[in-house]
């Protein structure tokens, strides 16, 4: 049995001896405990036990399985007897076992100390002792080291089969029979298994072990008719074992993957060698260990059969919420999916900066795809996801697509839609969406992007910090002071960064209002929890989502009631800091509004009426400088009252103020869509799996060799021509 825990007591030694009957020991009944009923139960194809194979378990072995359980065939020959039943052993040659002598399965129990299994002269299963041990004694010692884990593991008890024992059906007798064999390592053979017998031989040439069950009539119970139970021998060799399957393997480590979804095939290999003394391949635990998430999950390809019902209870329990998933038109293969909960609508629009980024990061699933982002900040600095997009392959259709829902989604929940600052990478698929979707949103590129491709250019970390310096310079003196410092270094870094247009990146010159914000960050930030939710099937996957935004919004409503100051904790910060600096600077009024303010750096004019400064710090980051700070103490005004309301406790509070509704288990969707004409139409959708597909293999990876890392790129030179970017013997340049 799988996962199941068993104890054996310091004086339940099994003695097997060469009378074929069995004297069973004390209390050794065969029964399923109720807390692992579910384990036992679980039906696959594939449970049989084949004939000849090795269980490295490929497709082959579902089909032979299969086959064996519709037609009643092993891989072997059919026997010519077909319609007799195999006279397998004499009367005299019976169990003798009391009535309730069955299999006991125990859990959350310990392996006692010493534990020792001791085959003597009177062998019941009748194992021949091993050649090397005494012969003198003629005792077989197979002796179990004590297994110590966190968690309760499996070992198979003192397996007994007895004439008269009754399984449930067919399956539950094979699966009884496969667990014996596995526990007592010898292998078997089917000779014969349909719906009414099942009949199987040790798989040793020349040893005598058989057995043969049947169906009673009227009921689906199998018994055991007959059984020899002598072995001659001495079990197998081998750290392998056929019965192996990965049925077996799914059902012996079910219970650890309940406890622990993430556990790695190697993990389970360990674990399988280490209980029950099996080696097995990696491709049977990761196939062992795929089948029960499946089971636990659903299919990838359930998945998107189910989109468009799942669809349907996102805007039924999260009313207000966009969830729209379109098909090929073709052949009805998954092309897009995009959804947008109420709650991060309402909290965007009403409380949120006007300031979007978009991101996209590529799934890790069986069919691939891209999952696509648009998020907003809410007014701490947090991330706000907005709206989300799972489409087939990444491409400018795609982008135009998910940019114009993202319009869509917008225009209907506002009448003034905000002037938007977008940041991206600015690859040509967004640029035209946001141009075509957003004409009047300033578009900048995110810093991350363009700095990860200079340093690619330039593996200089020197020259990456004066980038971002550069990029952080608030007035175009300070950008151009950096600019210049670059080109000292570099002039072909500095020529790099001139190609690129100032306004779409650098502070000083950008005309959007970005908070701070350089940077996107989505994926990054969400890196925790959104890489484990990209290899899931794409409904477990939005449900991760949504789970994880549910979580965020409740934690950060019940956090910010905690709050009693006016800002946020970040602005407070921010104000703190400026407070302070101001203390020390020389405040000249010009008339109610207009002030000069004189510090150790410079001399800035400040207008409260306008809320700027010269410096440019209170209109890019929408909190008073230290130099409005200045000015606004001088003439007794409350420096709170100065500060963008997206920045107060109140305003926070407005943006996570609406519920994320939990989605019921798909089990119950058809129940609660009775009635509802929209839901019964929804159900007559198809969406087949896209058609992109995971390549065969282990993905290929681009290494850098460690001696490489941090090592300046070498520009090559022409000796030629005088050029860069080639050799002598690769010149093209006409003489």
């Amino acid at each position: 049995m799988a996962n199941h825990d068993v104890v054996i007591g310091k004086n339940h030694n099994v003695g097997l001896s060469q009378n074929p009957k069995i004297v069973a020991g004390c209390n050794h009944n065969v029964s399923k405990t109720q807390n692992h009923e579910q384990n036992v139960d679980l039906a696959c194809n594939d449970e049989e036990m084949v004939l000849g194979q090795s269980h490295d378990d490929d497709d082959q072995e579902d089909d032979v399985n299969e086959y064996e359980q519709e037609n009643g065939l092993s891989a072997e020959e059919k026997p010519e007897n077909e319609g007799q039943e195999l006279p397998l052993a004499a009367e005299t040659e019976e169990l003798d076992v009391s009535k309730h002598n069955e299999l006991v399965v125990l859990g959350h129990q310990e392996l006692e100390e010493n534990m020792e299994l001791a085959v003597v002269q009177n062998q019941e299963m009748g194992i021949e002792p091993a050649d090397d041990m005494d012969a003198q004694h003629s005792q077989l010692l197979l002796t179990s080291t004590p297994v110590i884990q966190a968690r309760t593991l499996s070992v198979s008890p003192d397996f007994e089969l007895h004439v008269g024992q009754e399984f449930p059906d067919v399956k539950s007798c094979r699966r009884a029979l496969r667990d014996t064999a596995i526990a007592l390592h010898f292998e078997i053979q089917t000779i014969k298994s349909d719906k009414t017998r099942f009949t199987a031989k040790c798989a040793t040439e020349g040893c005598p072990w058989r057995i043969h069950a049947a169906k009673l009539p009227g009921v689906p119970t199998f018994t055991i008719r007959t059984i020899h139970d002598n072995h001659s021998c001495g079990g197998i060799s081998h750290l392998g074992h056929q019965q192996a399957s990965v049925q077996w393997v799914a059902n012996s480590v079910e219970q650890r993957l309940l406890e622990n979804p993430n556990c790695k095939p190697k993990e389970i290999l360990e674990e399988i060698h280490r209980v029950h003394g099996i080696t097995l391949s990696y491709k049977q635990a990761w196939r062992g260990k795929e089948r029960i998430m499946a089971a636990m999950r659903g299919s990838f390809e359930e998945g998107y059969r189910l989109l468009p019902q799942y669809c349907e209870q996102v805007k039924r329990t999260n009313p207000g919420s966009i969830a729209a998933v379109y098909g090929n038109p073709s052949d009805n293969s998954f092309q897009r999916l995009f959804i947008s909960f109420q709650a991060s609508i309402y909290g965007f629009l009403n409380a949120c900066r006007p300031l979007l980024g978009l991101d996209r990061t590529f799934l890790k699933s069986k069919y691939l795809g891209t999952l696509l982002l648009a998020t907003g900040f809410d007014g701490d600095g947090g991330l706000f996801p907005l709206a989300f997009g799972v489409v087939d392959e990444e491409n400018d259709d795609n982008w135009m697509w998910f940019l114009s829902e993202l319009h869509n989604l917008l225009e209907i929940n506002t009448e003034n839609m905000p002037r938007l600052t977008i940041l991206s990478d600015r690859q040509k698929g967004i640029v035209d969406g946001v141009e075509a979707n957003f004409p009047t949103a300033f578009h900048g590129f995110c810093m991350r992007h363009l700095s990860e491709n200079f340093r690619k250019e330039f593996n200089n970390t020197m020259l990456v910090n004066l980038l971002w310096e550069a990029a952080h310079a608030l007035t175009v003196i300070e950008f151009e002071a950096k600019i210049l410092e670059i080109e000292e270094i570099s002039q072909d870094a500095a020529y790099w960064i001139r190609r690129v247009p100032a306004r779409l990146w650098a502070t000083a010159y950008f005309e959007g209002t970005r908070f701070g914000h350089l940077t996107a960050n989505i994926v990054e930030q969400l890196n925790t929890w959104i890489l484990e939710a990209s290899g899931l099937p794409i409904i477990q996957m939005m449900e991760c989502i949504r789970r994880q935004l549910m979580t965020w919004f409740n934690e950060r409503r019940e956090t910010s009631m905690q709050w009693t100051t006016i800002l946020v904790p970040t602005a407070e910060r921010r104000v703190a800091e400026a407070l302070e600096r101001a203390r020390t600077y020389q405040v000249l009024r010009a008339n109610e509004a207009e002030f000069e303010v004189i510090s150790h750096e410079g001399t800035n004019i400040v207008d409260i009426r306008n809320r700027c400064c010269l410096c440019r710090g209170w209109q890019l980051y929408g909190l008073p400088c230290a130099h409005a700070v200045a000015a606004l103490l001088s003439c007794r005004q409350n420096v709170h009252r100065f500060t963008e309301s997206c920045f107060t406790v109140a305003t926070y509070r407005k943006t996570y103020s609406q519920t994320l509704h939990p989605i019921p288990d798909k089990t119950l969707w058809n129940e609660l869509s009775e009635g509802d004409a929209n839901d019964s139409n929804v159900g007559e959708i198809i969406i087949n799996p896209p058609n992109s597909l995971r390549p065969p293999g282990r993905p290929r990876k681009k290494r850098v060799r460690a001696e490489d890392r941090g090592r300046v790129k070498r520009v090559v030179h022409c000796s030629r021509c005088n050029q860069t970017g080639h050799f002598r013997t690769t010149c093209a340049a006409p003489i």
